[in-house]
């Protein structure tokens, strides 16, 4: 029977699994709860609290009344009255003569709606960060409005949550969460919490062992090496509107995209999003670049990972300063009409205790079995992408980062490693599919998925993927069977070219297909070329280091392969450093060697990058047609004895660009080539250029092409090819 001082009898042992913070719904013991005295009596509101250690408890309702609560056991008081529900705060009495009156968490309604709980139970919800994660929000409970913080995670297998942090000393015992049924979410609303404020879930496995996890919704982190989670909320208010209306209304693929590829750690050392914004903007107009490309800026626990190895997949990493202060960057960028890529990385992550490995105790983010769930190379974790939840986790977040923070492309890591079964493993080590096959099924799924849901949502957007085999398909559409990516990098032109080019000139001839073979499948896919920062480390050495001869050589070599580069069919990507000449390789633990920009040759270098940026912005030819074979035209493929190619590329008016790149040591005078017509053809670009460093060898500004065939063309021409040079003609058609 009720109590009628303290409402209804509540068995001990529910009260003393509340007490603790281990009961699956303490919103049914604790807060306000109608009732009725028997019979006919008249309804009744009772209120429950825990107070453990205190001498008395009251409850101070909104209009002013004050309802004595009464210790039933374990900490847990009570007090009943004739009252509806109301807003309150508990106020109580400690035996030191303190007093804390605060607010009662308990007291609310869940902030999280049927509709949303049931996306996420069928791995549909393509907002979750709208309704996961710590969201600092009003809410509304009896007696009106209140401001505090909505904490919801998602950990199906625990038996109990709990929210600890700074703000109840790390005991979770006053601020466990209830189960939202069979979504696997608990949630609960800490009302006054602000932002700023640092905390993690503690979770109660079926092992009956507590873990303590930092919230995989995150959208801010504590600073490495500490690894709390904070609750963050978002005042920037953004400038980009103009830039974001035409990016919807742009196809990337046919707009210039030259990428400056860019470690903010070790770009400028000590910089942070905000403070680095005027410099950088500064050196990338100067370079001339469309884009930048951040490496991870997702919150990841070691540095040396560069990234890599994330472990906050919605936080931007603290590192160089808030979520808005990498919003102000963006913005910023934006502005200056500079796109912004990130890369991501939802093929691995790793094993650290405290944040996505094991959550609720056992494999969830992960998949079960480790011959599918880990990645032996590099000592992580790899997603099941067979679990809707978790898919629906990662897709999210593909979007998160488009929407919350502008993004105007998300190159995916390693998704080589995700089509094959078998990536980097021997035999036994793998579980075939469902066929017997090797492929991936549920990653390839998943890829899909992710790829055709950001384009529909963001149109203007780019998917880049970094994958490095054969795979067909890559950025076909999802409708056909592909994998729907706008773009993937070539990483056999970059292996091939790279192999090339290091060797001495007068060895270039017998290796002539490595500089040929790029163009049999250039329109087979969507690329970019990168050297990116994985060819420029480990011992790989710089770009300029990787070419032969003196200084002088090695620096007119990275010039007319940069001018090689920007020409070939496909968009650029350059990592940081080799745009002036780097001589050490890179390392996250150190700046870029920035003295050598005092260096004549080496200034000279990045303003030939600039030179090229600028002209390849300003010609049509060199991008408009990038994966359709109608936009090339060999000119000259098989001069190996010379180190000769030559070809054109042309604009959707037909208007050619003719680029011819002399890889040998000595100069070609007289060097004939034919021509789609006769004319002059003005010399747009010479890499041998004085003002780039060169020898100044050159056509003296243009070439006159006459009617007379060669190779099969009506018109030629004789030109003169500087050593280790690469020139560009544009024709002039002014001039008859």
């Amino acid at each position: 029977m009720p109590d009628a001082a303290h409402g209804p009898a509540i068995d001990d042992a529910v009260l003393a699994a509340v007490a603790e913070g281990r009961h699956a719904d303490p919103h049914s013991v604790l807060g306000q709860h109608g009732f009725e005295e028997g019979g006919a009596g008249a309804p009744r509101t009772v209120i429950r609290t825990r107070r453990p250690l205190a001498s008395s408890v009251d409850a101070v309702l909104d209009d002013g009344r004050e309802v004595p609560l009464g210790h039933l056991a374990h900490g847990i008081w009570a007090g009943a009255g004739e009252f509806g529900p109301t807003g309150y705060r508990i106020r109580a009495r400690y035996a030191d003569g303190a007093e804390w009156t605060a607010d009662d968490p308990y007291r609310f309604a869940p902030t999280i709606g049927e509709l949303d709980l049931h996306l996420i139970h069928e791995g549909r919800h393509e907002e979750l960060w709208r309704a996961l994660g710590a969201r600092h929000r009003e809410h509304w409970g009896p007696g009106g409005a209140v401001r505090g913080t909505a904490f919801t995670v998602w950990a199906p297998r625990a038996r109990a949550v709990r929210v600890v942090g700074e703000f109840n000393r790390w005991d979770g015992q006053g601020h466990a969460m209830r189960s939202m049924g069979a979504s696997g979410v608990w949630e609960l609303f800490v009302p006054d919490l602000e932002p700023g404020a640092s905390y993690k879930f503690e979770l109660l496995t079926a092992a009956g062992d507590w873990v303590m996890k930092a919230d995989p919704m995150a959208r801010q982190a504590e600073i490495a090496p500490a690894t709390a989670s904070i609750v963050s909320h978002s005042a920037h208010e953004w400038r980009d509107g103009e830039w974001m209306s035409r990016r919807a209304a742009t196809d990337a693929h046919a707009e210039p995209m030259s990428i400056y590829e860019l470690h903010l750690g070790s770009w400028r050392p000590g910089r942070g999003y905000r403070d680095v914004a005027d410099e950088l903007i500064e050196y990338l107009q100067w370079l001339g670049y469309t884009h930048v490309e951040f490496l991870p800026l997702a919150e990841h626990p070691f540095g040396g990972s560069w990234g890599y190895q994330v472990t906050g997949y919605y936080a931007a990493t603290s590192r160089f300063g808030s979520p808005d202060d990498l919003r102000y960057l963006i913005d910023r960028l934006h502005g200056a009409g500079i796109g912004v890529i990130m890369d991501w990385v939802p093929g691995h992550f790793p094993k650290d205790g405290w944040a996505l490995a094991r959550f609720d105790g056992e494999p969830l983010y992960e998949h079960a079995d480790p011959r599918r769930g880990e990645q032996l190379d590099w000592g992580t974790y790899v997603f099941d992408y067979g679990n809707p939840r978790v898919r629906n986790f990662l897709v999210a977040n593909a979007l998160f980062w488009f929407e919350e923070f502008h993004v105007d492309g998300l190159r995916v890591d390693a998704v080589a490693s995700m089509l094959y079964l078998d990536y980097s493993r021997a035999d036994g080590e793998w579980l075939p599919n469902v066929h017997g096959g090797r492929e991936h099924l549920e990653a390839i799924g998943f890829l899909q998925e992710v790829t055709a849901t950001a384009y529909k949502r963001n149109p203007g957007i780019v998917m880049i993927a970094e994958e490095s085999t054969s795979w067909p398909g890559v950025t076909a559409p999802t409708s056909s069977g592909g994998l729907g990516f706008g773009y993937k990098w070539n990483m056999g032109w970059m292996h091939d070219t790279l192999q090339y080019i290091q060797k001495d000139p007068m060895y270039r001839s017998h290796h002539h297909h490595d500089l040929t073979f790029s163009f049999l499948y250039a329109f087979s896919e969507h690329f970019i070329l990168p050297i990116s920062h994985d060819e420029v480390v480990h011992g790989k050495g710089s770009l300029v280091r990787k070419m032969p001869g003196d200084h002088w050589q090695q620096l007119a070599n990275t010039r007319a392969y940069l001018a090689f580069m920007w020409a070939h069919p496909g968009k650029q990507l350059l990592f940081m450093g080799q745009e002036f000449g780097q001589l050490s390789e890179w390392s996250e633990e150190r700046g870029l060697d920035w003295w050598i920009l005092d260096q004549p040759s080496h200034r000279q270098l990045a303003e030939f990058v600039g030179a090229l940026n600028r002209l390849y912005r300003a010609t049509p030819a060199l991008w408009q047609l990038d994966d359709d074979s109608a936009g090339f035209e060999w000119i000259e493929g098989g001069a190996a004895a010379e180190n000769v190619i030559a070809f054109l590329r042309y604009d959707r008016d037909r208007t050619p660009l003719l680029c011819a790149v002399n890889f040998s040591g000595r100069p070609h005078e007289g060097f004939r080539l034919g021509l789609p017509q006769a004319g002059r053809w003005v010399e747009v670009l010479n890499s041998d250029a004085a003002e780039f460093g060169g020898s100044g060898v050159g056509n003296l500004g243009a070439v006159e092409a006459t009617d007379a065939p060669w190779s099969g063309r009506p018109a030629s021409a004789s030109f003169t090819l500087p050593p280790l040079g690469a020139v560009w003609f544009r024709f002039d058609p002014a001039v008859e």
